[in-house]
């Protein structure tokens, strides 16, 4: 199979020429030019251009490196990723640690957010957050692809928290003082039906979104995570019958 260059040269795959002065410029150069670019405006303010100048280069030399800004969004994505929690402890503390890290990194780079297309990782940051997931459910006696979806499953929830509290950190909400949970549920009750949403009514009015501290609060996520933990904790137990 025929790899995207940009794949090739995100795995350092790519033929090192024997002669010849060394390239002053690397895949890995670039994208942390972009990523600093992304961090502090966004991906609007991400152009083939705007690195080059970064970097100090012509914009065509950055065509030696990315094909495209699509290619460049690839490999920032892929470097964007820390290194995973290092593997430690029973595998639900662990992967409640990776879950939380990798809300966490996304958002620190709150871009990674707007990156509409989410595909399957292909590069070395993002597979070894999936290969210590893998690792860390070693003698449940889960099968490799029920590993897999466990993994993608987490990697689901932290990327929706993640959206949800960046989002309702957005402009939109502030200008209309909506600043926490209980402003939404104040905003709530004004435009709800009961007729036609009689059990979120019924949640508003008994208090549901009362006294929460901010839009997301930590227990709101420990809450969620612990439902999908209980989850695959069952199927394990499920396995060893």
């Amino acid at each position: 199979m025929a790899l995207p260059p940009v794949i090739i040269r995100m795995w350092g795959r790519e033929p090192v020429p024997r002669r010849g002065p060394r390239p002053r410029l690397d895949l890995a150069a670039i994208t942390t030019a972009a990523i600093e670019i992304a961090d502090a405006e966004g991906l609007t303010g991400v152009s083939m251009a705007g690195v080059a100048a970064r970097v100090g280069v012509a914009t065509t030399a950055l065509y030696r490196y990315v094909d495209s800004k699509e290619d460049l969004l690839i490999a920032m994505a892929d470097a964007a990723a820390p290194d995973p929690p290092p593997p430690a402890g029973h595998w639900r503390d662990y992967l409640s640690a990776w879950t939380r890290a990798q809300r966490d990194f996304l958002l620190r780079h709150n871009w990674l957010l707007s990156i509409a297309q989410l595909v399957p990782p292909l590069g070395p940051r993002r597979l070894l957050w999936l290969d210590r997931a893998l690792a860390a459910l070693d003698g449940t006696g889960l099968e490799d692809g029920e590993k897999i979806n466990v993994a993608s499953t987490l990697t689901g929830y932290a990327l929706t928290d993640a959206a949800l509290t960046h989002g309702a950190g957005s402009p939109e909400y502030d200008e209309a003082g909506i600043t926490g949970a209980q402003d939404y549920g104040e905003a709530l009750t004004e435009v709800l039906d009961p007729a036609t949403y009689p059990a979120l009514s019924s949640a508003v009015r008994n208090g549901a979104l009362t006294g929460a501290v901010g839009w997301v609060d930590d227990a709101d996520f420990r809450f969620g995570l612990d439902l999908l933990l209980d989850g695959i904790e069952q199927l394990i137990a499920r396995r060893s019958r």
